[in-house]
């Protein structure tokens, strides 16, 4: 069974993160300059929350708050559910599905080691499926012999 360290290994351990301390407004120019719907706030080394894109909209925007004024650590979603490099894809998806999250930060004794989304475990899977359907068309048909 693959694990989280398989999809780190192939998409690369970086992680955009952002202190509690710093605007709502900055969370987002981040997230929109890099095209991703997450970062991880960290103090040090220590994972100490989320703040997503539904957090920017539920808890600032719904609620009329200034992005300019608001601070990460108060629309943030803490705790947060995290993995570690061999927890399963299987277990990952069960997590994600279960709190409907789509980024579940990596972390192990030493600190945060990189993030797994939604999109990765499908971008995975499909590319697990391709190869098998590859396999057994090869198999049944005898392409590549």
């Amino acid at each position: 069974m693959a694990t989280v360290q398989a999809i780190l290994t192939r998409k690369g351990n970086q992680v955009l993160s952002i202190g509690a301390d710093d605007t709502v407004l900055d969370a987002a120019r981040r997230m929109n300059e890099r095209g991703i719907g997450g970062l991880v706030v960290t103090e040090g080394e220590h994972v100490i929350g989320i703040v997503t894109e539904r957090d920017i909209l539920r808890r600032v925007v719904a609620a009329q708050r200034i992005p300019a004024t608001t601070q990460v650590r108060e629309v943030m979603t803490s705790p947060v559910a995290c993995c570690r490099p061999e927890t399963t894809l299987a277990e990952c998806r069960g997590v994600m599905t279960a709190k409907r999250i789509r980024h579940l930060p990596v972390v192990d004794d030493q600190g945060l080691r990189g993030i797994v989304t939604i999109g990765d475990l499908l971008a995975w899977e499909v590319n697990e499926h391709e190869t098998t359907i590859e396999y057994l068309n090869s198999y049944i048909f005898g392409v590549g012999r």
